[in-house]
């Protein structure tokens, strides 16, 4: 059941008036909410302890009125069920990372899903925190960044090919994703709308690895599992270069991670939703220069038809910066609902 009107049209690429709006981080540093909290409280307390977790993630419903809550959380946390020492300062920091011997000493997957059910309790209590007609979606880590991050790889101009380090492969295929597969069940089972998947680090493997092979066992074993639930965004995805992603990959919807694009995208899209696509560093821009950038991409999307604009969950092309204005975010909100209502 979607609870949000606005995020179930964009769901179902029903055309409509006001676009549903929220930003990936929306809760966390830039916050002063989060700033309290976390001026009492660890990272891990806030992500581990499900009453703080959903005093976090409510916040920014109650302050700036998004459309849709998200878990919160840290995509990290099943590398540490896997058996890797992890400590937030504040980045995360592993101790030691995966190597060819690991996979015979990662525990069960029931046993890491266990230690993963703080995550349950958190969507529960945010679930009974939202009001009624606000949605609640959870994430998971993509399996590739996942591994990268366990694997401690960093570098994102050297393209990787897994086909040639078997060890790896049998880390992604074998370990990592079936617990990504039975994470996103137990989101689901908790409340959580939709899922999406945060890949970020996609962007190392070779194109071509990618899209024959990587996003194939993705769509095979995660998608077609859930379809229709699973929202996925990457860095510099290939699959913004095919209208027909949504559709052809059983998904829910794209975070669209470029800054241009998107209108003519939206045009082609049939499917699902596009999330995207306001630069998140202007909200970190004192007022006129932030209002400057907020009107150009206000100007963009005005041009499109309601039907043209189906789909659209207005949003960012990331994730919400530490320094950005809340004043500026509560007038990108307020400013975005003004001018569609207006509309006819």
């Amino acid at each position: 059941m979607i609870r949000n009107k606005r995020f179930e049209n964009a769901l179902k690429n029903t055309p409509q008036q006001i676009p549903p709006i929220w930003f990936m981080r929306q809760a966390g540093r830039y916050h002063s909410h989060y700033q309290g909290l976390r001026k009492k409280y660890s990272f891990e307390q806030l992500c581990k302890n499900h009453e703080l977790a959903s005093k976090v993630a409510c916040g920014p419903i109650d302050e700036f009125d998004y459309d849709v809550a998200i878990l919160f959380s840290d995509i990290l946390f099943p590398l540490e069920s896997m058996g890797l020492k992890l400590k937030y300062a504040p980045g995360p920091i592993f101790d030691s990372y995966f190597n060819e011997n690991s996979i015979a000493k990662i525990k069960p997957i029931d046993e890491i899903i266990d230690d993963l059910s703080f995550q349950r309790k958190a969507l529960i209590e945010t679930r009974s925190r939202l009001p009624d007609d606000k949605s609640l979606v959870g994430f998971v880590g993509g399996p590739w960044t996942l591994l990268s991050y366990g694997l401690g790889i960093k570098n994102d101009l050297e393209k990787l090919n897994l086909s040639n380090i078997q060890f790896y492969e049998e880390l992604l295929y074998d370990v990592i994703i079936p617990v990504t597969i039975k994470t996103i069940e137990m989101q689901l089972e908790s409340e959580a709308e939709i899922v999406y998947i945060f890949d970020t680090n996609a962007r190392q493997l070779k194109s071509d690895y990618f899209m024959n092979k990587y996003f194939k066992k993705l769509k095979d074993h995660i998608f077609n599992i859930f379809p229709k639930k699973i929202a996925y965004f990457s860095k510099n995805n290939p699959l913004l270069n095919n209208p027909s992603a949504i559709q052809n990959n059983n998904l829910a919807g794209l975070v669209y991670g470029k800054s241009e694009g998107l209108e003519s995208y939206l045009k082609s899209n049939q499917k699902g939703f596009l999330q995207g696509n306001f630069e998140p560093s202007l909200l970190e821009k004192p007022f006129d220069e932030f209002k400057q950038g907020f009107d150009k991409f206000m100007d963009r999307f005005s041009k499109l038809s309601i039907e043209e604009r189906s789909g659209w969950i207005c949003s960012l092309n990331h994730g919400v910066l530490p320094k950005s204005s809340e004043s500026n975010v509560k007038y990108f909100i307020d400013s975005v609902r003004e001018v569609f209502s207006a509309r006819k």
